[in-house]
């Protein structure tokens, strides 16, 4: 199967969009606003997503350098095809929790600019994944930064990345969706929130 760019590109693209015409009008109240103390925001949702991205840029980048090469564990890890398929599944099915590395821990209070820096962050990624262009992703075998013995081929990475991004859309969209939160006269309308 040939690296698709242009179809996982398209989809970073679909979900900033998404993201900018469900939340971009947000007050910044309502984009810390959580349904229950345990409950995480709008924002937290985003920035958590931004965090767990960025955990990827220096594997990305040496794929593009061209000086990335599999490590020994990377190339006869009898997990790769399994874990990968696994963590996809997972995180399409919504009402499976997944408990969230302490790193990747949101801070209970998001700045409201949060949906333009996730839009931000999206291009960024895009052109990260759009570097490594050269590389044949169904070689390329990546470590989880998140549990060190869980490896998987790089576009199976890439589609997990896609659907831990849509799992915490539709998260987040639930919280927007939840009696109380709070109204303001701006819902409705489009635009990102600044």
């Amino acid at each position: 199967m040939p690296n698709d760019i242009d179809a996982v590109i398209s989809e970073f693209q679909s979900i900033s969009e998404d993201v900018k015409n469900n939340f971009g009008s947000l007050a910044p109240e309502q984009v810390n606003w959580k349904p229950a103390p345990e409950s995480w925001s709008v924002g937290q949702c985003l920035d958590h997503l931004i965090k767990s991205n960025e955990e990827f840029y220096p594997e990305l980048e040496k794929l593009a350098a061209g000086t990335r090469k599999n490590t020994f564990w990377q190339n006869w890890s009898p997990l790769s095809g399994i874990a990968g398929a696994f963590l996809v599944s997972t995180l399409k099915k919504d009402g499976q929790k997944v408990k969230t590395n302490q790193k990747m821990t949101p801070p209970s209070e998001i700045d409201a600019d949060i949906v333009d820096r996730f839009i931000k962050h999206q291009t960024k990624l895009a052109e990260k994944i759009r570097a490594t262009n050269d590389s044949e992703w169904r070689k390329v075998v990546l470590t989880s930064p998140f549990i060190k013995i869980m490896t998987y081929r790089m576009d199976v990475g890439l589609e997990a990345v896609i659907e831990h991004e849509k799992r915490h859309i539709r998260q987040a969209k639930r919280v927007v969706e939840t009696s109380g939160f709070p109204k303001s006269e701006n819902t409705g309308s489009a635009g990102a929130a600044g």
